[in-house]
């Protein structure tokens, strides 16, 4: 928000103050694992890998990891409804699965 003030010459203690204000729209954001089997009409898609403090022994979860892009990716109307908020490093659409999330689905 910026503020201007103008002091008038005329005016011992005169000000005029002019405002400005920019729209604001609602919005919700959600994990991979709330959007699961909803279609949302237009989708704002984070793609950078999300910081996680884990302190569990191996196989760690909370990363980004295949699923999650399928779910995020998926979960609009169509590609063109489809927003990418930032720019991404594309290694982790290039990793094989996560044995361990495989045998989850076994």
């Amino acid at each position: 928000m910026k503020i201007g003030l103008e002091v008038l010459p005329d005016r011992k203690a005169g000000r005029t103050v002019h405002r400005r204000q920019f729209p604001v729209t609602a919005a919700y954001a959600f994990t991979d694992y709330r959007l699961q089997g909803q279609t949302i009409p237009a989708v704002v898609v984070d793609l950078a890998p999300p910081p996680v403090v884990d302190l569990a022994p191996p196989p760690r979860g909370g990363g980004l990891n295949l699923f999650s892009l399928y779910v995020a990716l998926s979960r609009s109307s169509g590609r063109d409804t489809i927003r990418l908020l930032r720019p991404f490093k594309s290694q982790p659409i290039k990793e094989r699965h996560n044995l361990a999330l495989l045998a989850e689905d076994n």
